[in-house]
């Protein structure tokens, strides 16, 4: 939904209510006990994700719009706040996992009353709402993901590998094999790059502006785990000529052998899933993997990563590239084997795709305004673009312009690679 094209407050109440009992439906079936936890510090706790997210529009919402409007708790601001340095101070964000207090309940009831206030709020269709209010929806979207992630990346760390999901009968006998994998061509050109005016993007995504491509080919599907597996077998993960400097330092620093959550067992490869450790599906996406891994391997395979440009113009011209994407809303949650038909497949959805481009802003940037500001434009630096989302993305948070950024050493997100090179 175009949360700016709403046609009255009711869709905007609707819009909002969808999205925040998503959030919540996240943790059905989890204990007080699994949502209070922090497995490393790139993690949050998924009672700081509640919290946070509620936050959100308190902070830039109900606060600035409601007249005599009384915080819920006022230390809440210095709790739940993330990273915006100019709202004040914060809690550590590698210690939220100490937060045994406020108790769950007492988040449960803050979301509560944040989501009465705004459905209030939102029936006097105020000017500047609309257009807060769909980023505050977008920005929870985010978190619904990391929520998966996250919580994904807590159970790993149990001995008892339990699953947050039963896996459904027979998912592993209907399996599909991965089609070949072609190398398609693209004429290049000059092309315009970045987000239109038509619905919501983030300021990152702009402007759009035109961008000179060489010929590049560029895979029709992503590396699989079968191919990952042959990189392996190979001594890909031994060979420091195959690594960038500072890849090569973290590979053998954190001493990767495979991809974040496998582990060998009577020689086989499992992994640890929503469903629990499983084995290895051999024809899906391979994911939890760096920067560092994803750039080794397509040197290894005599290839490239793609400039994120080369990416979203081939998304672009894909007009049904999400009609059987694997999104949050399957509630698969781990990548699926590509189906055999012609041109490119997966573009969106199962893993987040690697591109060898910087985190930068675009010719032209201009950063938010005020307390915004500090939403994307202050990370552009020492970050790589990934592009189409992965099986933990709702699907409305996704568009060909959307431009994902981590550090080049995280695994933690579902994040694969899909291969390119020059003409």
């Amino acid at each position: 939904m175009d949360f700016n094209n709403n046609s009255n407050q009711q869709d905007a109440i609707n819009s909002f209510q969808q999205v925040r009992r998503q959030t919540l439906a996240l943790t059905e079936g989890l204990s007080a006990e699994d949502m209070v936890v922090q497995s490393m510090p790139d993690a949050s706790p998924l009672k700081w994700h509640l919290a946070h997210t509620s936050w959100f529009f308190e902070h830039f919402l109900l606060q600035p719009f409601c007249e005599n409007y009384s915080q819920f708790n006022d230390d809440y601001s210095y709790l739940f706040n993330s990273y915006y340095d100019a709202i004040g101070p914060r809690h550590a964000r590698p210690a939220r996992g100490l937060l045994t207090r406020p108790p769950l309940q007492d988040i449960l009831a803050y979301r509560q009353h944040i989501e009465q206030h705004m459905a209030a709020l939102l029936q006097r269709q105020l000017p500047g709402v609309a257009e807060l209010l769909t980023i505050g929806l977008h920005h929870e979207m985010q978190h619904q993901e990391l929520m998966l992630t996250d919580l994904l990346h807590l159970l790993s760390a149990n001995p008892l590998a339990p699953a947050m999901q039963q896996a459904p009968a027979g998912q592993h006998a209907c399996e599909k094999h991965a089609p070949p994998l072609q190398m398609l061509c693209h004429e290049g050109g000059l092309l315009q790059i970045g987000a239109t005016d038509q619905g919501f993007s983030y300021d990152c995504e702009k402007p759009r502006h035109p961008y000179h491509l060489q010929p590049f080919k560029l895979a029709s599907r992503p590396v699989t785990n079968g191919e990952w597996q042959q990189f392996i077998d190979d001594g890909g993960y031994q060979n420091p000529l195959l690594w960038l400097s500072d890849g090569w330092h973290c590979c053998q620093q954190q001493q990767w052998q495979a991809p974040l959550y496998w582990q060998q067992q009577q020689q086989q490869w499992l992994s640890f899933t929503v469903n629990g450790l499983q084995p290895v599906n051999l024809s899906a996406p391979v994911c939890h993997i760096s920067y560092y891994e994803a750039d080794a391997y397509a040197r290894w395979a005599g290839k490239r990563l793609p400039r994120e440009q080369e990416w979203e113009v081939i998304a672009a011209a894909q007009p049904d590239a999400m009609a059987d994407a694997n999104f949050l809303e399957q509630h698969i949650w781990r990548p699926t084997a590509c189906a055999s038909q012609p041109g490119f497949q997966k573009l969106f959805g199962d893993v987040w795709e690697w591109t060898q481009s910087p985190y930068s802003g675009y010719p032209g940037f201009n950063a938010a305004q005020g307390e915004l500001a500090e939403y994307n434009g202050k990370f552009m630096a020492n970050q790589f673009v990934l592009r189409g989302g992965s099986c933990a993305s709702p699907r409305q948070q996704l568009r060909n312009s959307y431009r994902n950024f981590f550090h080049p050493q995280q695994r933690w997100q579902f994040s694969g690679l899909r291969l390119a090179e020059d003409q």
